[in-house]
């Protein structure tokens, strides 16, 4: 079938940077795809603005708020290794409209929690549709990328970020005007479903390949790492443990470390995700470029100091600032390694880009608890303090990592 876009192809722009975003944003379906991305964050993102409302209600000290976020990893894993066989059953489109449905329906669960175990419930759902839609999605951009010829991975990241970016700008103006966050996040839930069901049809054009140029399934779902895998694996871990960071933690430690008011707080993740948005959407000019294994080592080494400012000048001002050069620092990682771990010599594409995603993953949900624990025992600044040393450690490793 012709999946080409309804309008002419246009001349091309001079500015790389125009012409990537033209590539993008003239493709209603690129654009669909960018959507569930942004869906998915925009939810997310609506939740995570409330952790220290949802913290205060329930008494949750630092460490049995860490405990029960675990939750949201433990779904993760047990739908990781599945995805890959929903993924082959459903194809990729109609995997991105159930996830997102579940999404949508899963986040109302925890912002109502009346007591912890019902808390543990809807993280460990919206874990479950996570780790389905974050499989799916990326599939669903690879297709299309490699059907129409077109460079769109950044992007679409980049329209994750965004909607992290809308979740926590409108978090931020519902808390100013002090409205309950069970109807926040009851209509934001509401909006995307619809938002859902609209994109259905195009993300239904989308070819979806059941089987890789190598004749692979996509259905495998995971595979041993070699080592040029495995070094990816990590780097992505450190980078995710950074957005998980700022995701989870921004708004607690801006609150009640630093003393900035609700309305402050809620633009901790604002500005990570503002300056993660904006990288990402130069992203897939920027990386040919400078060269995805360049920009590895210099996000480690911006997303560190990042962290390490907003620590070392502890103030709601400079935290802003840190968190900003975290996003920074964290916005291409995602986009360089998804694509690279479907180019690994011996590992059949499909597999390859479901393994790293898991382990990424991981480190974004898994991260925050971690985070939790040593803040229970040496404070927020310690906790913050290990993810800093994590992406100094990534940035090293990236010096050695083989990109192909």
């Amino acid at each position: 079938m012709n999946t080409s876009v309804s309008i002419d192809n246009p001349q091309p722009h001079r500015n790389p940077f125009v012409r990537n975003l033209m590539t993008f944003f003239l493709n209603r379906y690129a654009l669909a795809i960018g959507m569930v991305f942004a869906s998915d964050s925009i939810l997310l993102g609506s939740w995570v603005a409330h952790i220290p409302h949802v913290k205060e209600k329930l008494h949750l000290s630092d460490a049995a708020l860490g405990l029960v976020l675990f939750a949201m990893p433990v779904g993760l894993l047990i739908m990781n290794p599945l995805t890959g066989w929903v993924i082959s059953r459903l194809g990729e489109a109609k995997a991105c409209f159930w996830s997102a449905v579940g999404l949508s329906l899963a986040v109302l669960i925890p912002i109502n929690a009346p007591s912890v175990p019902i808390l543990a419930l809807g993280l460990f759902l919206l874990g479950l549709n996570a780790a389905l839609i974050n499989v799916a999605m990326n599939t669903c951009a690879t297709n299309l990328e490699r059907e129409q010829n077109i460079v769109i991975m950044s992007s679409c990241h980049g329209m994750w970020s965004l909607g992290g970016l809308l979740g926590s700008a409108v978090a931020g103006v519902v808390i100013s005007f002090h409205v309950s966050p069970s109807i926040h996040v009851a209509v934001m839930s509401g909006l995307i479903l619809l938002l859902t069901f609209l994109l259905q049809p195009l993300l239904n054009q989308i070819p979806s390949s059941s089987r890789t140029e190598t004749g692979e399934k996509t259905g495998s779902s995971f595979v041993r790492p070699n080592v040029d895998l495995f070094l990816m694996i990590l780097i992505g871990l450190a980078l995710a443990m950074g957005e998980g960071a700022a995701f989870d933690w921004s708004a607690v430690y801006l609150h009640e470390t630093l003393g900035a008011s609700s309305q402050i707080a809620a633009l901790g993740f604002g500005s990570f995700s503002l300056m993660m948005t904006s990288f990402r959407f130069m992203g897939d000019a920027i990386i040919p470029k400078i060269g995805g294994k360049r920009w590895l080592q210099i996000g480690g080494l911006l997303s560190a100091a990042g962290l390490l400012l907003a620590i070392v000048l502890p103030f709601p001002s400079t935290a802003l600032i840190g968190f900003a050069v975290l996003g920074a620092g964290c916005s291409l990682g995602a986009p360089i390694l998804y694509a690279a771990s479907m180019r690994v010599p011996g590992i059949p594409p499909a597999a390859g880009l479901a393994t790293f995603a898991t382990f990424s993953f991981i480190g974004f949900l898994a991260g925050p608890p971690v985070i939790g624990f040593v803040a229970e025992g040496f404070g927020l600044y310690y906790g913050l303090g290990l993810v800093a040393i994590m992406l100094l450690i990534s940035a090293g490793l990236a010096k050695i990592v083989k990109l192909f």
